[in-house]
């Protein structure tokens, strides 16, 4: 049997999560004290107390988010083999960390600058969301191309069938919204975020981003780990990197990596970290796999 570990990213987040594993173990209560001296803040205090208006803010949420699963993933049991892992967006960070790539610190770093970044590039270039339900491929590209008449608009994110994620300018991607509606699109989700993220609006993040990555060392992956960018798996320090900060601009192909998983035999799927979101996709995208979670103590146990 062929395993991945794959990593959520934003939107999987919520008050409290990953409590009752950080109290059982001093390791991961050293963690996250780390955490706070690299982030400047108490970490910790927002993860498991809120508010959530504090948590969902992308400079928090991204280290929130790597801080738990990177945690969770230090936890696991050494008989728990996998021989690749994938992440969601910001996942792909926790991914790396767990193939191998980073240090906490170093990840934890970077996660930084990025969740930073894309907060001022939100501020700077204001733009919005939003998640278009059982359109095809084909017909998302066609919506964004009119929906390019008032702006930037493209996909973001390539979910699962029937589930494709629009970014861009406010005023592009609400008339993309209604063309979507006009074309047949089942449902046509605002998403409540802080910015256009995996589209050009992005590019003034990648500044900060390309030098913290340029100088912080990269180690050759112990897994395969499939890039959001071309769904493919690398090794390599260098595609690697180029690959994060081609990710800030453009669609997360989280539907192709699944696919290029089960076609390379993989049956089993666990998502470490805090929400189902993944698990949710994976059934969508084959509801014949494996798709299970570690988010909490007891589930970190059952698989002890």
């Amino acid at each position: 049997m062929k395993r991945a570990l794959v990593f959520p990213g934003q939107a999987s987040q919520y008050v409290g999560m990953g409590q009752d594993i950080f109290d059982n173990h001093p390791s991961v209560q050293a963690m996250y004290a780390a955490a706070q001296e690299i982030l400047g803040f108490d970490l910790a205090d927002v993860t498991f107390n809120g508010p959530l208006e504090s948590l969902t803010k992308t400079k928090v949420t991204q280290p929130a988010l790597f801080v738990i699963s990177a945690a969770i993933f230090s936890l696991l049991p050494k008989s728990l083999k996998f021989q690749a892992t994938a992440g969601h967006s910001l996942g792909e960070y926790s991914a790396l960390f767990a193939a191998g790539v980073l240090s906490f610190e170093d990840t934890l770093a970077i996660v930084k600058v990025r969740a930073e970044g894309m907060h001022a590039a939100g501020k700077s270039q204001p733009g919005t969301m939003a998640a278009i339900l059982n359109m095809s491929r084909e017909d998302i590209g066609k919506v964004c191309k009119h929906g390019s008449l008032r702006g930037i608009v493209q996909a973001a994110n390539y979910n699962s069938p029937g589930q494709i994620v629009i970014s861009g300018e406010t005023v592009a991607v609400h008339y993309a919204m209604e063309i979507a509606k006009n074309l047949g699109a089942r449902k046509v989700i605002p998403l409540n975020v802080s910015g256009a993220f995996h589209s050009p609006l992005m590019a003034p993040a990648k500044v900060k981003l390309s030098a913290i990555i340029e100088k912080t060392k990269f180690n050759k992956a112990k897994v395969p780990v499939i890039a959001n960018v071309d769904a493919a798996p690398t090794s390599d320090p260098e595609k690697i990197k180029a690959n994060l900060l081609n990710q800030m601009e453009n669609p997360v192909l989280w539907e192709d990596s699944v696919e290029f998983l089960l076609k390379d035999g993989y049956t089993d799927f666990i998502e470490i970290g805090p929400g189902r979101v993944l698990q949710g996709l994976i059934k969508r995208i084959n509801k014949d796999v494996s798709a299970s979670g570690i988010a909490t103590q007891a589930e970190l146990e059952a698989h002890s």
